[in-house]
C-alpha cells in the first residue's frame, strides 16, 4: 500500500499530462543549503523614482496620468509587437515563424506600497473587471488567438518594479501550456461530457485534503501533482470558459479568495511571499471551447522559510519535475495560518 508521507512516488497531472516524482522522506533531512536576510521595510506609498506611481514619467519618455485605482499601458519594452513580421523560415531542420502580439502593463493601484493581499476587496474587484475588459478587448482583435494574465511578484521572481502590477501579453499562436490543458479537457470532455475540473474539484472538496480555502464560488486548493512547494489552484465551481464570463458576484467573490490564498502566503513565513500567478482560459481564436475551464494557478518558490527557495535543478532539469513536501502537508500549513 502507497504511503504517500513517507514512499517516494510519482504523481500524474491530468491537466498537462506530465509527472512528479514525490520525495516526503527528504522532508527529513537537515538543511544546510542556501540562505538569505529577509526585508521587511515597508516600501514608500510613492516614490519618485518609480516608474509605475502615479504621475511619474516612465523610462520610454510617457507620463503616467494622475491614476486612482488601476491603469493598463502598452508596455514600452514589449516581447510582442502587433506590427512585426509574420513570415516563416524553414531550411533543412530549422524552423521559426513571425509571432505578432501586443504586451500590456497592469498597475493594480496608485499605492506603491501594497500588493494583493493588502489591498480591498473591493479594489481588488477593480483589478479583475480590468481583466475582464481587456481579455474581451484583446481577445476581439484579429491577429490575437490567446491573452495570457499573469503577475510576477517578487525580486526573486524576477520582478524588475516592486510597484504592484502585472501583465497582459496577448500574442497569435496558442501556447504550449495551453495546448497541453486543451488536449487533456477536451479528451475528458469528449468521453464524460463533462468538465475534467469540476470532477477534479469534486473529489478534491470530498477529500478535503489538498483544500486551502473556499468560498461560495471558488475553491482554492494545491493541486494533487503540484510542483512547487506552496504551489496553488483557485478553481471556479461553476464551469465557464473565460474571464469574460464572470458574473458581477463572482467577479466579487474570485476578488476574495485571490485575498484570503495571498494572505494565507504572507502569513505562512510572515513575508512578502514571492510567486508567479497566472490565468488559463479558452482562447479567443473563434473556435468553441466547451471543455475548457477557466482557473488561475500560483507558483511560489519559497521551500522551507522565506529564505530558503526551491530551485529547479540537477534531474528536475534533465528528467521531471521533484518535490519534497507532499501537498497535503502543504495545504495543512495554509489551512493552518488563521488557526
Amino acid at each position: 500500500m502507497l504511503d504517500f508521507s513517507n514512499d517516494p512516488h510519482r504523481r500524474y497531472n491530468i491537466l498537462t499530462g506530465e509527472w512528479v516524482l514525490v520525495s516526503p522522506h527528504r522532508t527529513k533531512r537537515p538543511w544546510q543549503g542556501k540562505t538569505e536576510a529577509t526585508n521587511h521595510t515597508r516600501p514608500p506609498s510613492y516614490d519618485p523614482a518609480c516608474y509605475l506611481c502615479p504621475d511619474n514619467t516612465r523610462i520610454g519618455g510617457h507620463t503616467n496620468p494622475k491614476y486612482t485605482h488601476t491603469l493598463v499601458f502598452d508596455n514600452d519594452f514589449a516581447a510582442l509587437l502587433p506590427d512585426s513580421s509574420s513570415g516563416n523560415f524553414e531550411k533543412g531542420l530549422l524552423n521559426a515563424r513571425g509571432e505578432k502580439g501586443l504586451c500590456r502593463v497592469v498597475c493594480f493601484s496608485p499605492d506603491h506600497s501594497v500588493t494583493i493581499p493588502d489591498m480591498a476587496i473591493g479594489d481588488i474587484e477593480r483589478i479583475v473587471e480590468l481583466w475582464q475588459k481587456e481579455f474581451l478587448d484583446l481577445g476581439r482583435l484579429d491577429f490575437v488567438n490567446y491573452v495570457q494574465i499573469f503577475e510576477n511578484k517578487g525580486e526573486i521572481m524576477g520582478c524588475s518594479n516592486p510597484h504592484p502590477h502585472g501583465q497582459i501579453w496577448a500574442q497569435n499562436s496558442l501556447p504550449q501550456e495551453v495546448l497541453k490543458k486543451s488536449e487533456h479537457q477536451l479528451c475528458h470532455w469528449n468521453t464524460t461530457g463533462r468538465s475534467l475540473l469540476l470532477d477534479y474539484l469534486e473529489q478534491e472538496l470530498a477529500e478535503q485534503d489538498r483544500l486551502i480555502c473556499q468560498n461560495d464560488d471558488f475553491v482554492a486548493v494545491v493541486p494533487f501533482w503540484a510542483v512547487w512547494p506552496y504551489e496553488a489552484l483557485i478553481i471556479p465551481k461553476r464551469h465557464f470558459q473565460h474571464i469574460g464570463q464572470l458574473t458581477p458576484k463572482e467577479r466579487r467573490l474570485f476578488a476574495a479568495i485571490l485575498k484570503d490564498l495571498t494572505q494565507r502566503y504572507d502569513k505562512l513565513f510572515d513575508t512578502s511571499f514571492p510567486y508567479s500567478s497566472g490565468i488559463h482560459q479558452s482562447p479567443t481564436d473563434g473556435g468553441e471551447y466547451p471543455a475548457w475551464h477557466f482557473h488561475m494557478a500560483f507558483y511560489p518558490p519559497l521551500l522551507r522559510s522565506a529564505s530558503v527557495k526551491k530551485f529547479m535543478v540537477g534531474y528536475e532539469l534533465f528528467a521531471n519535475p521533484q518535490r519534497d513536501i507532499t501537498a497535503e502537508m502543504a495545504a495543512e500549513k495554509l489551512r493552518q495560518v488563521y488557526s
